[in-house]
């Protein structure tokens, strides 16, 4: 069993900045890849961005790209989103999940263990 618990969410003004954080305990996350999604009020949960195992590898969103960026410590197994230029339309509780595989990162069922979320709240 992998807990995953994460961390750094809050409130923020639109064009700041938020670096969350996903702190596993249980098992090491360096053999998981890891993601995140976000869900904001009456909306479906969407993919945010992913990393595989090794860290070699990383997909960030559309709607993040460049703005976005994650990275991992296997060795603090935490895995950590920083996210610049927030937009109030990104209000949304923020999950972070691990995965066997890096392949199939954007669905959400392939993700075994997810963490309770931490809200985020820009405001305009």
């Amino acid at each position: 069993q992998v807990q995953l618990v994460e961390s750094g969410g809050g409130s923020v003004q639109a064009g700041g900045s938020l670096r969350l954080s996903c702190q596993a305990s249980g098992r090491t996350l360096s053999n998981y890849a890891m993601g995140w999604f976000r869900q904001a009020p009456g909306k479906e949960r969407e993919f945010v961005a992913a990393i595989s195992w090794s860290g070699g590898r990383t997909e960030h969103a559309d709607c993040v790209k460049a703005r976005f960026t994650i990275s991992r410590d296997n060795a603090g197994n935490t895995v950590y989103p920083k996210m610049n230029s927030r937009k109030p339309e990104e209000t949304a509780v923020y999950n972070c999940a691990a995965a066997n595989s890096f392949s199939r990162r954007h669905n959400q069922d392939e993700y075994d263990y997810w963490g309770q979320g931490t809200q985020v709240t820009v405001s305009s």
